[in-house]
């Protein structure tokens, strides 16, 4: 008894000690810049490139079904969050468990987690980087020209800082600064695409020359329009710090943000998107602020805003990865929660992306491959399958209905798009001149 007792203990001083479960004090706000952060990042300013590839018909209706589903299968999440009375599913991998089993729910959702958090922090340090870069070049044309590799370096430094700050409510404060960020260079982005109007012979023809080629475009755009709506990797994490009761769950106040957080990503994308193609046709680059050359001091303040804002966007990613790494080391491994583990685990961790993103700085073929491959499941069909498991919908109901539409929508976008993405590495690395 008295070895239950400690080991109970225990477990309650780890869980206190973990980054998703020490804090519980959020607000609803919180939840808002939060979602804001993890959702509008690169993604984003390769919208308009994305069209480019799609199409104007296709181009606006993927656009549109992906905000409307990946709203819907978000909202799932924060109704499964406290399913079973008296119980949080503060982790997706928790809920993947109730769902499939303790084993096998583990193992199909950690690993897909871990690649789009891991994915997404590589893909953000060749983002800030190369942000960091255009900066340079832009206020100072006659200085000596730096490797890209040295720009990820200096915008890693300051993760290596960040990333000893213990929990999500304490990097609220980043986090806000990033969502303002984000609003702040996506209305840049369009309103400098709008002032410098319909460019001479714009087009909005097929970019490829061949048929095999505008489909394997079409494919690869489909995995950039599934990067952009990223949040649900993090939205359960992001619910676990807000408090509960039974008469107040959680599940409210993280609804109001969702909404908020949802009607700040349409004003950033769709304008971005539809301007930005509109303006550029398919001449567009896969970031957008690239097509964007003056005014210099206005595209340099928007490069570092992008800058800011995936530095809170990387430090989103990066908690729950902290949290399963931190788990694993205390309650698998017996190690004993210290400030010195956490320093070793998370300078490791930011380490190992930074020399990652200096070794695969392939920016748009990245966007493409990680949206298809690993965001379609967890953001697109996942929650769909774990809800029809657990509520069990009535067959041929309108809940039934939908959820199997989900489905379909997302095992077709997680099937194509990395086919189109694997192209475009190709050809990006072939391009490529390494630590250029």
């Amino acid at each position: 008894m008295q070895g239950d007792e400690e080991r109970s203990k225990r477990d309650s001083d780890v869980d206190r000690w973990l980054p998703i479960t020490s804090a519980r004090n959020a607000k609803w706000w919180y939840s808002a810049f939060h979602n804001v952060t993890a959702m509008v990042g690169a993604g984003v300013l390769s919208l308009p490139y994305a069209m480019a590839r799609l199409g104007w018909g296709p181009g606006v209706a993927v656009l549109i079904t992906s905000w409307v589903v990946t709203l819907y299968t978000l909202w799932q999440m924060v109704e499964m969050h406290e399913m079973v009375p008296g119980k949080r599913f503060d982790r997706y991998h928790e809920l993947g468990q109730q769902a499939f089993g303790e084993k096998l729910g583990f193992w199909i959702v950690v690993p897909q987690q871990l690649v789009v958090e891991v994915g997404v922090d590589i893909v953000y340090m060749v983002t800030g980087g190369k942000s960091l870069k255009k900066v340079h070049d832009l206020l100072c044309e006659d200085c000596k020209d730096m490797k890209l590799s040295y720009f990820i370096m200096i915008f890693a430094s300051v993760h290596f800082v960040l990333a000893h700050l213990p929990n999500f409510n304490s990097i609220s404060v980043v986090s806000l600064a990033a969502a303002a960020m984000s609003l702040s260079y996506s209305t840049i982005a369009w309103a400098s695409a709008t002032s410098k109007g319909v460019q001479p012979d714009v087009s909005y023809g097929s970019i490829a020359s061949t048929t095999s080629g505008s489909v394997l475009n079409f494919f690869g755009a489909l995995g950039d329009v599934a990067f952009a709506y990223a949040g649900h990797n993090v939205v359960l994490e992001i619910q676990a710090t807000i408090p509960s009761t039974p008469e107040r769950p959680s599940k409210g106040p993280m609804w109001r943000g969702v909404i908020v957080a949802y009607l700040v990503v349409a004003v950033c994308y769709f304008p971005v998107a539809l301007i930005g193609y509109w303006m550029f046709g398919n001449t567009v680059e896969d970031n957008i602020l690239i097509s964007l050359e003056k005014p210099t001091w206005l595209i340099a303040i928007a490069n570092m805003f992008v800058a800011v804002h995936v530095i809170g966007s990387y430090q989103i990613y990066a908690m729950p990865v902290f949290d399963m790494i931190e788990t694993f080391l205390v309650k698998k491994l017996m190690f004993r929660p210290s400030w010195y583990l956490r320093f070793i685990v998370r300078n490791t961790y930011v380490a190992l992306t930074m020399l990652s993103a200096i070794c695969i700085p392939f920016f748009g073929g990245l966007l493409g491959f990680f949206g298809g491959f690993a965001f379609a499941p967890t953001t697109y069909f996942l929650p769909c399958i774990m809800w029809l498991i657990i509520y069990k919908p009535k067959k041929f109901s309108l809940s039934w209905f939908i959820n199997w539409i989900c489905i379909i929508l997302g095992v077709t976008l997680m099937v194509l798009a990395p086919i189109g993405a694997l192209r475009n590495i190709v050809l990006k690395a072939k391009s490529y001149k390494f630590f250029s």
